[in-house]
């Protein structure tokens, strides 16, 4: 989920299009209370935005009514981890070549939240590393979906003293990673900014295709791709 740090200028040029269009989106109050279904080429998945991350929340409803997801692949796809996508050059990349360098020209704050997690089909910012985003800002367009694995005890417990540092996972969190699985070691240093309510048998499809080992590492050896994505009335539980 690291964006690669290289130059991306050839990415504002081929989608400056896009970034027009997506400042000049209107966000509606009713907006914030819809889902969004994404129809990719092996199958639809219905995601709900968290109301606890308003500045990933309205951007994301903004690229989303503005198109700038439509016919974008899942560029980036690790099994038993997450898929990604949110690349525009991606649209008309040739096989074989490494994507995950595209994106609007922004980024957005980090915006952590205790009761937002990596389970599984949670749904993320990509970012750049560390080194050179210390402040953790989000891609204003990469995000991805968790697969993850299930976890142990004892694997949560090496995790905190390991990956975490010490610190402790979240009693009700540690439960859910051993029942419904995730990536924890995540927590707290990418913004998950809503969840997947809907589809959870097309994230593993797409976490399942095969892909590339060569320099487009990751990469689904077939495009992967989002067709359509819009805003729908939010069913009631």
């Amino acid at each position: 989920m690291f964006l690669k740090k290289i130059s991306i200028v050839t990415s504002f040029l081929l989608t400056g299009f896009f970034v027009w269009a997506q400042q000049d989106v209107k966000i509606k109050k009713k907006d914030r209370k819809k889902d969004i279904e994404m129809v990719t080429s092996q199958g639809t998945m219905i995601l709900r935005l968290s109301d606890s991350t308003p500045l990933h929340r309205d951007n994301f409803i903004r690229l989303v009514k503005s198109g700038y997801f439509n016919n974008v692949l899942f560029h980036l796809v690790i099994k038993n981890f997450m898929i990604q996508a949110g690349d525009p050059d991606s649209r008309t990349a040739e096989a074989g070549i490494p994507l995950g360098n595209g994106g609007p020209g922004y980024t957005i704050p980090a915006e952590f939240r205790p009761s937002l997690f990596h389970k599984k089909g949670a749904l993320a910012a990509a970012r750049m590393g560390d080194d050179v985003n210390p402040e953790k800002a989000s891609s204003g367009s990469q995000f991805y979906i968790v697969q993850g694995k299930v976890f142990t005890d004892g694997a949560l417990d090496t995790l905190e003293d390991t990956r975490l540092k010490g610190r402790k996972l979240p009693v009700a969190h540690r439960e859910i990673y051993k029942s419904l699985g995730g990536t924890p070691h995540l927590d707290q240093n990418y913004t998950v900014f809503g969840e997947l309510v809907s589809g959870m048998e097309v994230l593993d499809s797409i976490a399942n295709t095969e892909t590339s080992k060569a320099v487009d590492r990751d990469r689904p050896l077939s495009d992967v791709k989002i067709l359509d994505v819009k805003l729908i009335k939010r069913k009631k539980k």
